[in-house]
């Protein structure tokens, strides 16, 4: 069993796939190559937005926002406490301050009671200026846009939506990747869309933002790639990869995405009764990067991964420290504002095997070993 099943993905589409991988090779247009521009064109009409533009991958995506923001030193930026790294190293790369804020128990998305406290907190100190607000839509599930909007909006703050698992969900019709000022995603291939390496992009409907963000991701270029105005990264999405990338958007458009919220609705509708299960908030719809359960506590919950493990049944813990946790920051543990559903979270946690190609037999299996192990 796969927990993300990529070579079942590649069987499927792998007529499609190897032709659009030859052709480029035919054509020897290894870097921007048309296939880019394309698959640019149709990303930004799924999602709905004017500009998208793609990178080298999520990371450097969410680094040229930061650029072209002009976050600096004494800068605040608010990050959720229970992510993964690159959401918050980002602001520090940048020179600014990540503040780290709670999140909510159910979706596991940035709380904006925790929000407003932490700005609130940060303006009332004096320390730094907040700028901007970082929202993750972890395991698939886009973040609460419209309290996030009412908080950032109160204080004049950027939003950055961070959907590099969030790719293909949406609240009531409208796609993620287009909640943010700036938002962004990521291609790793155990994404929602991925491809076979690494790849990102950026989205926007501010023009003037959209020619910055070129500019940036190609050495900060002026009027061509010699002339360069600001200093900016090397960061391109490789033509090889949009042309995968365009392939697999198709079936994930078509087929993809229903399939895998069909498995997320088979899983609930068996471990709802036995462990507490995603929570959909009404108007929302999941991409399911992945279907994260949650134990009674880290005892049971490790538990359950090691018999698991014994049966050949993957699974993970994302995240298993919380960011103000992690050394790199320099925060020595120390909350800016409290963090408690995080710091639980990051002990209970376990996300199972979860993809459009899973078999019912296999849900069952994996069903069944959780409910042998907590002998329900």
């Amino acid at each position: 069993m796969q927990f993300r099943d990529l070579k079942t993905q590649y069987q499927v589409l792998k007529n499609d796939i190897d032709k659009a991988m030859i052709d480029v090779a035919a054509s020897s247009a290894y870097i921007n190559g048309p296939q880019v521009a394309q698959f640019e064109k149709e990303l930004a009409e799924y999602v709905g937005v004017k500009h998208c533009i793609t990178c080298g991958n999520g990371t450097d995506a969410l680094t040229i926002a930061m650029m072209a923001w002009g976050i600096g030193v004494g800068d605040a930026v608010f990050v959720p406490d229970f992510t993964f790294f690159s959401s918050g190293e980002i602001v520090s790369h940048a020179g600014g301050t990540p503040i780290f804020v709670d999140v909510d128990d159910d979706t596991f998305n940035i709380s904006a009671e925790s929000l407003e406290k932490a700005i609130v907190k940060v303006k009332e100190e004096g320390k730094l200026t907040p700028k901007a607000v970082v929202a993750v839509d972890l395991f698939g599930l886009p973040a609460d846009f419209e309290a996030v909007r009412k908080v950032a909006d109160k204080y004049g703050i950027y939003v950055l939506e961070d959907a590099a698992q969030g790719f293909g969900g949406d609240i009531n019709g409208k796609k993620a990747c287009g909640f943010g000022d700036i938002s962004t995603t990521s291609f790793f291939p155990a994404k929602p869309l991925g491809c076979y390496g690494d790849g990102g992009a950026v989205f926007t409907d501010n023009d003037e933002w959209a020619e910055l963000i070129k500019s940036i991701r190609v050495h900060g270029k002026g009027s061509m790639k010699y002339d360069n105005v600001r200093i900016g990264l090397n960061s391109r999405l490789d033509t090889i990869q949009a042309a995968i990338l365009s392939v697999k958007l198709k079936a994930f458009a078509e087929y993809e995405l229903v399939d895998v919220n069909k498995v997320a609705d088979k899983y609930t509708e068996l471990l709802g009764d036995i462990v507490k299960t995603p929570v959909i908030p009404e108007g929302f719809y999941s991409s399911w990067a992945q279907y994260t359960i949650q134990l009674e506590n880290k005892k049971v919950r490790d538990g359950l991964q090691a018999y698991l493990k014994e049966k050949d049944i993957p699974s993970m813990v994302y995240y298993p420290k919380p960011m103000h946790d992690q050394q790199a920051f320099g925060l020595n543990g120390e909350e800016h504002v409290d963090c408690s559903v995080t710091s639980r979270l990051c002990d209970t946690v376990l996300s199972l095997p979860m993809h459009p190609y899973l078999k019912d037999e296999e849900i069952a299996t994996v069903v069944d070993a959780v409910k042998e192990y907590l002998g329900k």
